[in-house]
């Protein structure tokens, strides 16, 4: 998990209004996550279920914004990226008793999950639904590892990541990091809608799964 703050702050009232960041889980993606945000000079924490030592070498050879942390301390931040194994996020959700106040970026991939074991429902949906209280934000999920991890400026554009979310709000703010992390943000519309397009449903991926798509200005 990854949390941090824009650095270099100008003023008192700057510093009170900068968001912090997080990423939980610090595998292939997680990692790739942590490089957008050291290419960008923003501090983030990052965390996984382990001691907070045993990744600190990956995280400080990414930059010196990539900051680690114990689960309960980046569960802190105000924007959490959940960059966990599907089946791993009600161990997380454990973390906090509300996530009130809180935007998940759900990063997650259901595949292979039975759709039955989600009720129906799409799998940003069901784990809304652990995270009580939080908004959330399906996005930069359907980008693999070895992609995400590159520098989103590409060919004189920018790499596009689709968001989709319930809360409008959210989205925006989303997209807003989305584009200070330098990617060309993609609004799809509800969970229940655009979002099935970036999610996979048992063994079947969405449409815009593992679609490398530039934006030109």
């Amino acid at each position: 998990m990854v949390v941090g703050r824009r650095s270099d702050p100008t003023s008192t009232q700057d510093r009170r209004s900068i968001m912090s960041y997080s990423i939980i889980g610090f595998g292939h993606i997680g990692q790739a996550l942590a490089k957008a945000f050291a290419r960008n000079g923003i501090e983030v924490s990052v965390a996984t279920t382990r001691d907070p030592e045993s990744f600190a070498s990956d995280a400080a050879a990414i930059g010196p914004t990539i900051i680690p942390k114990t689960l309960a301390e980046a569960v802190k931040a105000d924007i959490i990226f959940l960059a966990v194994r599907f089946e791993s996020h009600p161990e997380v959700a454990k973390a906090l008793p509300t996530w009130q106040g809180k935007t998940i970026v759900d990063v997650t991939n259901a595949y292979g999950v039975p759709p039955e074991e989600l009720e129906g429902q799409p799998s940003s949906r069901f784990i809304a639904q652990a995270f009580s209280g939080a908004k959330l934000v399906k996005g930069f999920n359907h980008l693999g590892a070895a992609v995400l991890d590159q520098d989103p400026a590409v060919h004189g554009g920018r790499r596009v990541v689709f968001l989709s979310s319930d809360d409008d709000a959210a989205a925006a703010q989303i997209g807003t990091l989305a584009e200070n992390l330098g990617f060309s943000p993609i609004k799809l519309g509800a969970l229940s809608e655009g979002g099935l397009l970036v999610q996979a449903r048992g063994k079947s991926w969405g449409h815009l799964i593992f679609k490398d798509l530039v934006k030109f200005d």
